[in-house]
């Protein structure tokens, strides 16, 4: 099964845009992130409308930031992403008459329910602003010099 890795994906972009003086093209954007500038546009189209991102066309154009990364938390824009299922494992439901299953069912949900919301409430926690910080002290540790172009080097 594959792993969706939407919210990473975006978080990357936030934090890449944070660390630009003006607007980025989803071109710029795409080559950073070893995508297409169509995936680019649909993921910020969709935190334009939850009001994270502003867009300008032409010359000069691009994707802006236009909220307070003190402000937004990983929760934040998981909600803005639709939020995903969380957890890929599930329930057996072939026997729903059968009282092991219901058994196994029942303890199960609690279990999935309790981590789902552990992991809503930690991400709930944590800022884009704690995010950026981090990225600099390992930007810091590593000598090196933020370029949109170039930051994926090792």
């Amino acid at each position: 099964m594959k792993r969706d890795s939407r919210l990473s994906g975006i978080l990357h972009v936030l934090l890449h845009m944070a660390e630009q003086d003006g607007p980025v093209t989803s071109e710029m954007l795409a080559t950073a992130m070893q995508t297409n500038p169509v995936v680019i546009r649909r993921i910020m189209g969709g935190l334009r409308d939850q009001g994270y991102v502003s867009s300008e066309k032409g010359h000069g154009g691009g994707w802006t930031l236009t909220c307070d990364l003190n402000a937004i938390t990983l929760r934040d824009i998981y909600d803005a992403i639709g939020a995903p299922t969380l957890l890929a494992m599930s329930n057996r439901t072939e026997a729903p008459g059968c009282l092991v299953e219901q058994a196994v069912n029942a303890a199960l949900v609690q279990a999935f329910n309790d981590a789902e919301a552990l992991l809503l409430t930690r991400l709930g926690e944590v800022t884009l602003a704690q995010l950026s910080a981090d990225f600099h002290t390992r930007l810091s540790q590593r000598g090196g010099k933020f370029d949109l172009e170039t930051v994926h080097a090792s």
